[in-house]
């Protein structure tokens, strides 16, 4: 319990942030790779999504627009949510600021693996089914969430950035430095990045060797697993944090349920006192 809260708390280390991104990195390949033998689509690829939509918008295949343009915006919704998310749970001090989020992205995947056969079946105005942005709204979620915790260093439903950062930090490791360069100049290789890097890679592929067997063999319900781990990793930081996100629940529908207060009406004017009764009247001018 106490190292699933150090992965998923407020206070974040080198080593917490590099064991979660490596975790999250063998969920995204799963759920990327199994994701396209479902929709034929590779749902954490914005930037295939974005020539998407630049070539058909000149070619006017405007199905194809519209399904480019429906995951970008799944995208872009699930890292929005995210920050309002993270940023709500650190103003109030959580130790779950991030594990909200992993909470919420558990259970979509719990839906996605339970029911994820009938939503290919709703059409949405995107031209694509809801799995698709469903699909989409669940990596923007996870990869707004191991940026901010980990201040941009990780990347994990991504793998263009984390290869060029691998293949700069080879370039450094095989340059070859003068002898007689002062030790300031020479070019070395950050090792703690390089392995960092190199794993992520290697989690991204084993996690889409995985999904990719899970969903040929066993269908949906290979996520379910995965989203309980996820789950798993949530609630230790939930649980600390139970009765002040108990009472913020409270707090949040007694503000939507409370009645709005009419106009108060104006006040009696205040009724003569006994003297003022008493005293004979004014005598007229």
């Amino acid at each position: 319990m106490r190292r699933f809260r150090r992965l998923t708390g407020q206070h974040r280390t080198v080593a917490s942030n590099r064991r979660l991104g490596l975790l999250l990195a063998f969920n995204a390949g799963a759920v990327n790779a199994g994701g396209f033998l479902v929709v034929r689509l590779y749902t954490s690829h914005m930037t295939g999504f974005v020539s998407l939509l630049a070539d058909n918008l000149v070619l006017g295949n405007m199905v194809l627009v519209l399904s480019a343009l429906g995951a970008l915006l799944a995208f872009v919704s699930g890292a929005a949510v995210t920050a309002i998310l993270v940023n709500w749970a650190l103003q109030q001090r959580l130790h779950s600021s991030y594990a909200l989020v992993l909470l919420i992205e558990a259970l979509l995947m719990l839906v996605f693996g339970l029911v994820g056969a009938v939503t290919l079946d709703w059409r949405t105005p995107f031209a694509v089914p809801v799995t698709v942005l469903l699909l989409s709204f669940i990596m923007g979620l996870q990869n707004a969430v191991v940026t901010k915790m980990s201040s941009a260093q990780i990347r994990t439903t991504h793998m263009t950035g984390v290869i060029t950062d691998l293949g700069i930090e080879l370039g450094k490791l095989l340059y070859w430095n003068r002898s007689s360069a002062r030790p300031e100049q020479q070019v070395r290789a950050n090792h703690q990045r390089l392995g960092l890097l190199a794993g992520l890679l290697a989690m991204f592929l084993v996690g889409g060797v995985a999904g990719a067997a899970g969903f040929k063999y066993v269908g949906f319900v290979f996520v379910v697993p995965l989203a309980l781990v996820l789950l798993a990793l949530a609630l230790p930081p939930l649980w600390i944090d139970r009765a002040r996100l108990l009472g913020a629940s409270r707090r949040l529908r007694s503000a939507a349920g409370a009645p709005v207060s009419a106009a108060p009406a104006p006040a009696a004017p205040p009724a003569p006192s006994a003297a003022a009764r008493a005293a004979p009247p004014a005598p007229p001018p």
